[in-house]
C-alpha cells in the first residue's frame, strides 16, 4: 500500500515543486482516471475510431497506475513482493484480455482507495503536526542595541528574549525579570495557568498571559523540551508494533504465493481442457485482486498510528507501536516512590510546642531562620509560614551547619535548629517531646528540633505529602486486574506508612537503583511483563529495564526521558489507567480490522470460484474493505475520543 506522506513533507525532502509530489498528484491523477474511463465508454457508444478508444484508456491505465507501478518497482528493486505488484499485474491481465474498463476501474478504486487512507491516516499525523503550531516564527532578543526581532531558529544559548502578554515563549528558559502567568497545559498537562517570576523555569510552546518576561535561553530552539516531544511522537508513529511487522512479512510472502497460485491457475485448466484460457485467465485475474491484502496489512499501522494520536492529544506520548500493544498486557506495575506516588517535596505535618497553645511562635521563630537557608526542609517551613500568614522576624548571625542544622539570632537570642541527634547534646529533652519524636519518627516522619536562648521552643515533623489522586488511581488499577508495587530508597517505616495509605500490593525499600532493577526482573520472572513508573536519574535503570518504561513528566529530567518508552505529560497519575485503555482499545481494534479483512479475503476468494465475481464488484469488495479498516481505528481511536474530550472540557 501507498505510504503515508504529506504534501509538505514530501516536497520538504524531495526539494521538488509541490505539484510534483505524491500528495498533490495522486488525488488529481485519481480524477483523470476516473475521466478517461467516462470519456472510453461513451467513445465506444459513438463507434468511435479504435486507436482513440485505445489511447483513452492507455490513459487511465498511466493515471491509475502510475504511484501503483513506482511502488511496485521500488518493492522489486529490494527483491520484495508486494500489494502493489498484485494489483498492477491484475490490472495488466485485463488489459491483454481486453477487458479495458475493468483493469481502469481497478487501478482507479486501488489508487482512490490509497488516496483515502493518506487523507485518514493523514489525519491522525495532522494531531501530533499540530505541536509544531505552538512554535512562534520569531522571537523579540534583547541586545545592546535594542530589541531586535530574529527568527528562532537563530537564537543562541544566554540570549535575553522579551516576551509580551499573548505570545508563546520560543525556547526553553529562565524568567530573569517580570512576573506573569503561564499556561504550561501543552507540555505539562497542568489546567491551569502557572505563575511565574524571577528564577523560574519556563518551556518553550507555553502561552503567555498577562504580565511582561525576560527570558534567557537555555537552550536553542531544536532542543527544548517541545522539540523532544514532537521528535518522540513522530519517531513514534514510524515504529512498528510486533504484529504490524508480522503482518509486513506476511505480505511479502503471501504475495508471492498469490502469484505462483494465479500463475498456476492460469495455466493448468485450459491445459487439462476444463476451461477456455480467456474466461480462465478473467477469473485469474478477479482471484489476484480479491486475494490481495491490502486491508489486513493497513489494519494494524492504521489503529496505531490513531492510538498514538489520541494518545498525545491527551497528553500520553507513546515512543512505538510496540510499547503501544506492550502496554496491553502488562500484568504488573512498579512505582517509584517520591515524586510518583507522592509530590517530592516535603511538608509540615506536625507542630508540637513545649506551650501548647503556642504552635504559631515555634512556627514563626523557626520560619524566620529556615528563610535564610536553602535545604528542602527549610524551604518547607518557611512555605508552612506563609500558609498561614506569620510574619517573620529579623535574623542576624545565620550559620548553616552541614548534616546538622542551622543556627542564627532573633531578637538577640541564639536559635538553634537541627536533628534530634545533634540538638540533644545541649541539654535535657521535655518527656512530652521526647515522646511525640519518637511516634512521628516511627510514622516515617522527619523531626527537627528547635531550641532558643537554650530552651527548648519545641519539634517540627515533615514528610513527602502523598499526591492526593494516588490511593484512586491504584483502586482504578486493581479493579482493571494489574498488581502495584512500591520501590523506595527510603526506609522501611516510611515505605510501609505510605504504602498503607495507597494500598499498594507490594512494598520494597532502602533500594538502591540497582536494586530495583533487580525487584523488576524477578516481578517479570514470576508474573510476566512489568511497567515501572519514575520521574528521576535514579529510576533510568529500572525504566530501561521493565517491559514498559513510563516517565512521569514531559519536563521531567532527561535521562528519564529518553530511556522511557511512555511518556505522560505532566505529572498525572491518572493517564496511567487511560494509558492502558487505551493500550486495550487499540490492541481491540487491530483484531476486529484483522477478522474482518480476512473475513472479506475468504469471502470474496469463494465468490471468485462459486458465483463467477466479476472483477469491479471484486475490486469494490477490496478496495471498499481496506478504506472500512482504516476508518475503524480512525473512528475508533481517534475522531470519537476527541470529540468526547472535547464535549467534557465543555461541561
Amino acid at each position: 500500500m501507498a505510504t503515508v506522506i504529506t504534501t509538505q513533507e514530501t516536497a520538504a525532502v524531495s526539494n521538488r515543486p509541490i505539484w510534483l509530489t505524491q500528495a498533490w498528484l495522486e488525488p488529481r491523477l485519481v480524477v483523470v482516471t476516473l475521466v478517461a474511463i467516462v470519456t472510453s465508454l461513451i467513445l465506444e457508444q459513438l463507434e468511435a475510431p479504435p486507436l482513440a478508444i485505445l489511447i483513452v484508456n492507455v490513459l487511465s491505465y498511466v493515471a491509475g497506475g502510475l504511484f501503483g507501478t513506482i511502488g511496485a518497482l521500488s518493492s522489486l528493486r529490494e527483491k520484495r513482493l508486494d500489494v502493489d505488484m498484485l494489483m498492477i499485474l491484475a490490472a495488466l491481465g485485463a488489459a491483454l484480455v481486453d477487458q479495458w474498463h475493468e483493469g481502469a476501474t481497478l487501478l482507479f478504486l486501488f489508487s482512490l482507495s490509497n488516496v483515502l487512507q493518506d487523507y485518514a491516516i493523514g489525519r491522525s499525523r495532522q494531531a501530533i503536526r499540530g505541536l509544531l503550531k505552538l512554535y512562534p516564527s520569531e522571537a523579540k532578543v534583547k541586545g545592546p542595541n535594542g530589541v531586535q526581532v530574529v527568527k528562532v531558529s537563530t537564537i543562541r544559548v544566554g540570549d535575553l528574549i522579551l516576551i509580551e502578554p499573548g505570545e508563546r515563549l520560543p525556547v526553553d528558559g529562565i524568567v530573569k525579570a517580570g512576573r506573569s502567568a503561564v499556561d504550561q497545559s501543552p507540555i505539562t498537562g497542568e489546567s491551569m495557568p502557572v505563575e511565574k517570576g524571577v528564577g523560574d523555569k519556563v518551556f518553550a510552546g507555553t502561552l503567555n498571559q498577562q504580565g511582561m518576561l525576560d527570558v534567557e535561553a537555555l537552550q536553542p530552539a531544536s532542543d527544548t523540551v517541545l522539540a523532544r516531544i514532537i521528535k518522540m511522537v513522530e519517531e513514534a508513529q514510524d515504529s512498528k508494533a510486533p504484529t504490524e511487522r508480522f503482518l509486513e512479512t506476511f505480505e511479502q510472502r503471501y504475495a508471492t504465493l498469490i502469484i505462483v497460485a494465479v500463475a498456476l491457475f492460469i495455466i493448468i485448466p485450459p491445459a487439462l481442457g476444463w476451461v477456455d484460457f480467456t474466461s480462465n485467465f478473467y477469473r485469474a485475474m478477479v482471484l489476484m485482486t480479491v486475494a490481495s491484502p491490502c486491508a489486513l496489512v493497513i489494519s494494524t499501522p492504521a489503529s496505531f498510528i490513531s492510538a498514538i494520536a489520541a494518545g498525545a492529544r491527551s497528553g500520553v506520548l507513546f515512543k512505538g507501536g510496540a510499547y503501544l500493544e506492550g502496554l496491553a498486557v502488562v500484568k504488573a506495575i512498579t512505582f517509584d516512590k517520591t515524586g510518583t506516588l507522592t509530590q517530592g517535596k516535603p511538608a509540615v505535618t506536625d507542630l508540637i510546642a513545649c506551650d501548647e497553645s503556642d504552635e504559631t511562635e515555634l512556627l514563626r521563630v523557626a520560619a524566620a531562620v529556615e528563610s535564610r537557608s536553602e535545604h528542602p526542609l527549610a524551604k518547607a517551613v518557611a512555605a508552612a509560614a506563609q500558609a498561614r500568614q506569620i510574619p517573620l522576624d529579623d535574623v542576624s548571625d545565620f550559620e548553616a551547619i552541614p548534616g546538622r542544622g542551622v543556627q542564627a539570632i532573633v531578637h538577640g537570642q541564639i536559635v538553634n535548629i537541627g536533628s534530634p541527634q545533634y540538638l540533644l547534646q545541649n541539654g535535657d529533652f521535655p518527656a512530652r517531646l521526647s515522646e511525640a519524636r519518637h511516634r512521628l519518627e516511627d510514622e516515617g516522619k522527619t523531626v527537627m528540633l528547635v531550641q532558643r536562648g537554650g530552651q527548648w521552643l519545641g519539634l517540627i515533623a515533615l514528610a513527602d505529602q502523598l499526591r492526593p489522586e494516588a490511593k484512586g488511581i491504584i483502586e482504578t488499577l486493581h479493579k482493571m486486574g494489574v498488581k502495584v508495587a512500591m520501590l523506595t530508597g527510603d526506609n522501611e517505616k516510611v515505605a510501609q506508612n505510605i504504602a498503607q495509605q495507597v494500598g499498594v500490593d507490594q512494598v520494597y525499600a532502602g533500594l538502591m537503583p540497582e536494586d530495583k532493577v533487580t525487584v523488576v526482573k524477578e516481578m517479570e520472572a514470576k508474573i510476566g511483563a512489568v511497567a515501572m513508573v519514575g520521574d528521576g536519574v535514579n529510576d533510568a535503570p529500572a525504566l530501561a529495564t521493565a517491559s514498559i518504561g513510563i516517565a512521569m513528566g514531559a519536563a521531567g529530567t532527561d535521562v528519564a526521558l529518553e530511556t522511557a518508552d511512555l511518556v505522560l505529560m505532566g505529572d498525572r497519575l491518572e493517564l496511567i489507567p487511560y494509558a492502558i485503555n487505551l493500550s486495550k482499545k487499540a490492541r481491540r481494534v487491530v483484531w476486529q480490522n484483522i477478522s474482518f479483512a480476512i473475513a472479506v479475503i475468504v469471502l470474496l476468494i469463494t465468490s471468485a470460484f462459486v458465483v463467477n465475481l466479476p472483477l469491479p464488484l471484486g475490486v469494490l469488495g477490496h478496495e471498499g474493505s481496506t478504506v472500512i479498516v482504516v476508518m475503524n481505528g480512525l473512528l475508533s481511536l481517534l475522531i470519537i475520543p476527541e470529540i468526547q474530550r472535547q464535549r467534557a472540557k465543555k461541561a
